[in-house]
């Protein structure tokens, strides 16, 4: 019998793995997103799909674990210098959001579904915690958590975290006087324990956790301080929970204490893994926590739920955010990947259905309502990159080029041209630089003292009023080849007398450029390898001159290949090229063409 029972939870255990497996890298590959991805696997493999699994509720409470590991990483990386400086944005922007979200969808409630207000403000507030797995993961995926209009997003999560205290003893306040007033703790004293719980933990981040580590790293056993990684999160969690406050919010804290230890990066390589796959299964859980026969039952109202909802926080979202002085790029983009209901709002509306502020029924309907919104929200958000239109850049402090009279020109002032421009102003060069990145000028002006004019290099009216038939010399450091390649173009036909100078993407790219009568080419990986092949054999032991001579033997070599590559001879010079094997293949005959291999730098 025992065995039965480990078989039927090991097969649980592989459906859930091979539904990630097949679903996330399918609904990555269409362009969808992982987020989706396992929800949609969820959906299928719950109860109302293939009934694979059967409760997935057991599965949500431990998956959150995985959102509760997130926050503590997120906290790693948020020093408590840079928490201090994000008040503002915590409690000014956060707390506007959330008030203004919150009177706005409890008026929805009463004036939309003719509900009570106590249950449509319990409704409204559940669908006020935005869901930190999802937008945290988005986030993530996108490269945008420590960006300024991620850190206004975590901002607003980490203090919609800090809500569910006073929203529970809002529920307990509101229950109606026969149910349970006497059973539920004082507000005084659920914010003292709370007050306890979070001082214990500053305390312990304080002066307890780097000494145990310490202590672990001088053991020398990789396992232990894994565990004592698990063992700071989880017991962080539960000291939160115990208090009152969110597991989450805990971890967060802890991560933030930990910030500026020596042991980061190693706590932060410890708990990724298990952040990964928990967090998927969070999305998993949530999946197949949607209870198609209420939907069913109750679609009209859970459909129009939905949109109403959704919509309506989008836009209180988008005109706070206006009001707080983002771009409308920035609101549009918190509006759609803020817009749903969260993980809160099932742990609101439990605690309300115990103290009968809400009925069973609408209990069932809002977490539909709350799950149908997370599913929807990453479909909302590919649909909005896809078809919303590109930011307008920033034009404050930008010029455009108008008959400048440099004897140098620089086009493309990223981390290459920066250093390209430093020798020709030693020799008192007169400089004029034209860029298409608007933060690239306005770093320019504000950081490095330098005045950047915003223009296309690639037209020839803008080479012509950036003072292109005036210079002595063209430096071209643009990163994408292809615009090189059509810049140089326009120079050659539009200035023949000046000396061209251009940036070269790899060894193909030099040679293209170098058949348009380029005077100049710089492969922008060449001379820097070289440099790490030098300091290499130095390291071997070569003095610095047998070192300068082996550098220079490597350069001559490549020359002649790249000589004999200009002719036309594309594996003509393959033999000049060392390698680590003795046999070299010959070149495909010409009747058998093979797909040549990509040319070194």
């Amino acid at each position: 019998m025992a065995a039965e029972g480990y078989a039927g939870q090991l097969i649980g255990v592989v459906t859930l793995l091979g539904a990630a497996v097949v679903a996330v890298p399918l609904f990555k590959r269409i362009g969808l997103g992982s987020v989706l991805g396992y929800l949609a696997a969820g959906l299928a493999i719950g109860p109302f799909g293939l009934a694979l699994v059967s409760d997935p509720q057991s599965i949500l409470h431990l998956a959150e674990l995985g959102v509760v590991m997130f926050l503590f990483i997120i906290g790693l990386e948020m020093k408590p210098s840079h928490l201090w400086s994000l008040r503002k944005q915590i409690f000014g922007l956060g707390s506007l959001q959330v008030v203004v979200c919150g009177i706005l969808l409890t008026l929805v409630g009463v004036l939309g579904y003719n509900a009570p207000w106590p249950v449509a403000f319990v409704a409204a507030m559940g669908f006020v915690l935005t869901s930190t797995a999802i937008v945290m993961q988005v986030l993530a995926e996108r490269g945008d958590v420590n960006a300024p209009r991620g850190q206004r997003m975590v901002s607003i999560l980490l203090l919609e975290d800090m809500l569910i205290v006073p929203l529970l003893a809002l529920v307990a306040f509101l229950a109606p006087a026969d149910t349970a007033h006497a059973a539920a703790d004082p507000l005084w004293q659920r914010l003292g324990v709370a007050a306890l719980a979070l001082g214990a933990l500053v305390g312990a981040g304080l002066w307890l956790l780097n000494p145990l580590f310490r202590i672990l790293a001088k053991a020398g056993a990789r396992e232990v301080m894994t565990a004592a990684a698990l063992l700071v999160v989880l017991g962080a969690a539960l000291l939160m929970e115990l208090g009152g406050l969110s597991m989450a919010m805990g971890a967060f804290v802890a991560g933030v204490l930990l910030s500026e230890s020596s042991f980061r990066h190693q706590l932060e390589a410890d708990i990724e893994p298990f952040r990964g796959l928990l967090l998927g299964l969070f999305f998993l859980a949530v999946g197949m926590s949607l209870n198609l026969s209420v939907v069913r039952d109750n679609w009209i109202n859970i459909a129009t739920g939905v949109v109403a909802l959704m919509l309506v926080k989008a836009l209180c979202i988008y005109a706070v955010a206006r009001f707080a002085g983002s771009s409308k790029a920035d609101a549009t983009d918190r509006a759609v990947l803020m817009a749903q209901g969260g993980e809160f709002a099932f742990v609101l509306y439990s605690a309300a259905l115990a103290q009968n502020v809400i009925s069973e029924n609408i209990n069932a309907v809002m977490t539909a309502i709350v799950v149908l919104s997370m599913v929807l929200t990453p479909l909302v958000v590919v649909l909005h990159k896809r078809f919303a239109s590109a930011e307008a850049p920033s034009l404050d402090g930008v010029e455009t080029p108008h008959d400048l009279h440099g004897n140098v020109l620089i086009i493309g002032f990223g981390r290459v041209g920066q250093i390209a421009s430093q020798a020709p102003l030693a020799r008192g060069a007169r400089l004029s630089v034209i860029d298409l990145d608007t933060e690239v000028i306005q770093t320019a002006a504000r950081y490095l003292n330098f005045k950047v004019y915003y223009g296309d290099g690639a037209r020839p009216e803008v080479l012509h009023a950036a003072g292109a038939h005036h210079a002595d010399v063209i430096i071209v450091c643009v990163d994408k080849p292809e615009a090189a390649t059509r810049i140089a173009e326009n120079v050659r036909s539009q200035c023949p007398n000046a000396r061209l100078v251009v940036r070269a993407f790899d060894r193909e790219h030099a040679l293209a450029l170098v058949k348009m009568d380029v005077d100049t080419v710089v492969r922008e990986t060449f001379d820097a390898a070289l440099r790490m092949g030098h300091e290499a054999v130095r390291a071997m032991g070569a003095s610095d001159i047998e070192a300068q001579e082996i550098t220079e033997d490597v350069r001559r070599r490549d020359a002649e290949r790249f000589a004999l590559e200009i002719a036309g001879k594309p594996f003509a010079g393959r033999a000049l090229v060392l390698g680590n094997i003795d046999h070299i293949e010959p070149p495909p005959p010409k009747d058998k063409p093979a797909e040549p291999p990509p040319n070194p730098a």
